[in-house]
């Protein structure tokens, strides 16, 4: 069963009048996890879109593309998506929550970290309020801050890259222990790995271009050592 077929019973308890931080912090135990996990991805996603002021009509599209919806679908991530997006105020509750369903730095908070940069960079413009709700956001998931300069890299433009960043090491470290880094890191994003711990089949295919992204990383930290 989709995990948005699951969605008709939260949107019936948000017309009888249940506030949505409500609806989603009751939704925390199998199987409505995964419901919770996407009603605070789709809030997370509406309230960056209006952190600039403005929710543009391409911030929109990038979220239907980014965490696929499937047609019959649309309409209910689309009230979701309204309601939370009427302005930004309560994203930290929603990122709060979202981390406890999680272990610490677990990938899934990761591909999600970089689901929000493609809302983001959807208009072409990183607006500096966007960029505060994201720190925000990544301090929440306790992501590194190396973490979030490799995510600046990858997706704003002119923003310095370094592959010691995307792995999450410091720029002495050594060719071992960036190795090290890099296989733990990709064991922890492949897909399988995700698909066994039963994270939701729209967060495991984020992990796609994170896999992309380090074996990059890996590529040029071993022609540094080269070199």
């Amino acid at each position: 069963m989709s995990v948005w077929s699951r969605i008709k019973d939260a949107l019936e308890a948000l017309r009888a009048g249940e506030p949505l931080l409500a609806v989603f912090d009751r939704l925390r135990t199998a199987p409505e996890r995964s419901v919770a996990f996407t009603i605070g991805v789709i809030a997370l996603g509406a309230k960056l879109a209006k952190a600039d002021g403005t929710v543009t009509r391409d911030e929109v599209s990038m979220f239907r593309s980014v965490f696929t919806l499937a047609p019959a679908d649309e309409k209910h991530a689309a009230r979701l998506f309204n309601m939370a997006r009427q302005d930004v105020a309560g994203f930290d509750s929603y990122a709060r929550k979202i981390a406890s369903l999680f272990p610490p730095r677990d990938p899934v908070l990761r591909d999600l970290m970089e689901g929000l940069f493609h809302i983001a960079m959807a208009d072409g413009n990183f607006h500096p309020a966007e960029e505060a709700y994201l720190r925000a956001v990544a301090e929440i998931f306790g992501l590194q801050d190396a973490c979030f300069r490799s995510m600046m890299a990858q997706f704003v433009p002119g923003a310095l890259a370094d592959p010691y960043d995307m792995l999450e090491l410091p720029r002495d470290a050594t060719l071992e222990q960036a190795r090290a880094a890099f296989r733990r890191m990709v064991r922890e994003t492949h897909p399988d790995a995700l698909r066994a711990r039963g994270v939701p089949e729209e967060a495991v295919r984020l992990a796609e271009d994170r896999l992309k992204a380090l074996n990059l990383a890996w590529d040029e930290v071993q022609q540094r050592a080269a070199a």
